[in-house]
Parts: C-alpha cells; structure tokens; sequence
C-alpha cells in the first residue's frame, strides 16, 4: 500500500479528495498545549497525514492527566516523562511518515515569534488566557490563521480566527477575566468534552490546510452535561478600534506593555512572585470558595494562603500579586499558577 492509499477513506470526502489530501501532506501545524485539548488535537491531525507537526508545552505526565488526555499511559505519568516527549513517542507509532517536532518549552514573549512562526496554522490546546493573547499577536503580526479552543467543567468552546478577515481574538475578548477564574484543577473537566472540542479544532484545522471555505464563521459553545449549544456568529464581529488587530499594537510580545505579567525568583527564599502590572483588586471571598475545592485555604482581608500539594504553598493578596513558595522555577511556578489560579 502506497502512503497516500492509507488515507483512501479521507479522500473519498469529496471536499478533501486527492487534491486536499496533498495539501495535508505538505501542511505544517503547531499546536500550543498537549494536554487534554491538544492530544486529541494531535491525534486527530496526524491520523490525517499532516505533514510537519511541532507540539509546544511546558509540563510533564501525571497520572490525573490519564483520565483524558488520550495519548498518555501509566508508563509515562511513571516515568514523569515531558508531555511532548511522551505525545511524540505515541504519535510516531501512528503515523511514522509525519515529521513530529516536540519542543519541551514555556511559550512567553521571549519565544513565542520563534516558535509560531512558519506555519500554515496554529492550534490553540493552552489552558489560560494570557498564551492565547500571545497566540493572537504573533498571528495577527504575521497574518497565520489559528483556532481557539477551551475546555472545562462541562462546558467548551471553539473558533477559527484568521487575520484581517474575522475577527481576532482581542476583539473577542478586549480583558483578560479579572479574579480567578475557574480551571480544571478547581472545578474539574469532563473527558467526552475534551474530545469533542479537539475534535471540532483538528476539523477546522484540516479545513484550513485544504483551502476549504467553509470554516465556521461562529464562536460555537457546548455543555454536554445537560445537552445545551450556543453559535454565536462573529463574522462581523471585528472592534473597529482593536488595539492589535486593527491599531497593530501587540502587547502580549511588548515587554513594557501593561498587560504583561513579572515572574521574579526572591533571592534565599524559594519562592516565585508573580505579579501583573496591570493591577486589579480580587475578591477573596469568592477566590477562596473557588480554592477551597482543591486544597486548605486560611487567610484574613488582605490575603490568602492556600496549600494545594505537600510544600507548595500559594499565597494571592488582594491586588492579583501572587507568592509560590516551595519552589524557585519559574517554570513550574507558572504551571502552579495556571492550575489553580488560572486568570
């Protein structure tokens, strides 16, 4: 069997046919994220015979990932192999002509034009969004198509955003969520979610790659829980004053930019303080409530302290500053941010 006739049943779909199939092969896609989202993701689009793959992500196997991240096994939370590492171990095995390219790596704005740029589309498999302001500047400043997705609880979303046509993510969402806001170590998520939503992303990804017009023109929203959708049609959706897509200011790769967040080690202490310069004031009622579900949480009226693993303790003032003590990588310090504070 010839390598094109593994993927008769694909061509025989009339909108990909031979001629897209091609173009599938040539394709090369990067997917921010390989966890829930972005296995699936992966999993999907390497099945399909995408060419050239490149998975970014910063963390590594752990067993509470087996429940729906599909490419991982016990052996890899064993072994606490990196994600990337592991997805392209498994990914190999199912298709071993598809160039995979995993980059164990924190994507910030020191990287991210290195690493997104040169490719057809890129696919949002992140968990925050601060990564996804970053996805949008580098593909609003070099016109790359990329599709959003998000999952949690019960509930999901996706959208295709391609620039200078639809609009971009920041017209979408001018301000990042104030407060925290809910992740799948607080409020946890359902696996049959995760792989719908990656699904509808590796489809519109594959409708990308072949030139397809047909790419949803609509932010769609799902709860599989009580069975409820949403399509809301953004296609006219673009702020004709957007700061990046319409003004070309890029905040989330600006170093001075307000929107940023500092990631400082304090020097003897083992901790990681992280601090957003654009300041806001949380409620610590409701961001207590919200911890309390994942680990011990004391505090007073100008501060928290919430302890979510054996020595690590995160401590959230009423001004969004942030203290991880237990540990002085940034990395993971950001990792434990992501996973209990989200945004």
């Amino acid at each position: 069997m010839s390598n094109i006739e593994r993927y008769s049943r694909q061509i025989l779909f009339q909108p990909i046919g031979e001629a897209g199939q091609l173009k599938l092969l040539k394709g090369r896609v990067v997917i921010v994220g390989v966890g829930a989202l972005g296995t699936v993701i992966a999993n999907h689009l390497v099945r399909s015979g995408v060419g050239y793959i490149r998975l970014i992500d910063r963390d590594i196997v752990e067993l509470s990932n087996l429940q729906r991240q599909t490419l991982f096994d016990e052996e890899d939370a064993k072994l606490t192999l990196p994600k990337v590492i592991a997805a392209k171990k498994r990914l190999n095995k199912i298709n071993s002509s598809v160039s995979i390219d995993a980059i164990i790596a924190d994507l910030n704005l020191e990287n991210a034009e290195e690493l997104l740029t040169g490719f057809d589309v890129i696919v949002d498999g992140s968990d925050n969004f601060m990564t996804r302001y970053l996805i949008n500047d580098v593909a609003v400043k070099y016109g790359i198509p990329w599709v959003h997705g998000a999952a949690v609880s019960s509930r999901g979303m996706f959208a295709v955003i391609k620039s200078g046509i639809t609009p971009c993510y920041r017209c979408l969402f001018p301000h990042a969520t104030s407060g925290t806001g809910e992740t799948c170590d607080t409020v946890g998520v359902l696996s049959p979610l995760t792989d719908i939503i990656g699904s509808y992303q590796a489809m519109e990804t594959m409708k990308l790659l072949v030139g397809s017009l047909e790419t949803t023109p609509n932010l769609e929203q799902i709860d599989i829980w009580d069975h409820t959708s949403m399509k809301m049609d953004i296609s006219e959706g673009r702020n004709p004053t957007c700061s990046t897509c319409v003004k070309g200011q890029f905040d989330f790769l600006d170093r001075a930019s307000r929107q940023q967040v500092s990631y400082t080690t304090l020097c003897g202490r083992n901790t990681v303080q992280i601090n957003p310069r654009n300041k806001r004031e949380l409620n610590l009622i409701k961001v207590a409530e919200i911890l309390k579900k994942s680990g011990r949480v004391t505090g007073n009226e100008f501060l928290l302290r919430f302890s979510p693993e054996e020595d690590i303790s995160i401590v959230v003032f009423k001004d969004a500053r942030v203290l991880i003590h237990g540990t002085n990588d940034i990395v993971k310090a950001k990792s434990l941010f992501s996973k209990y504070i989200g945004n």
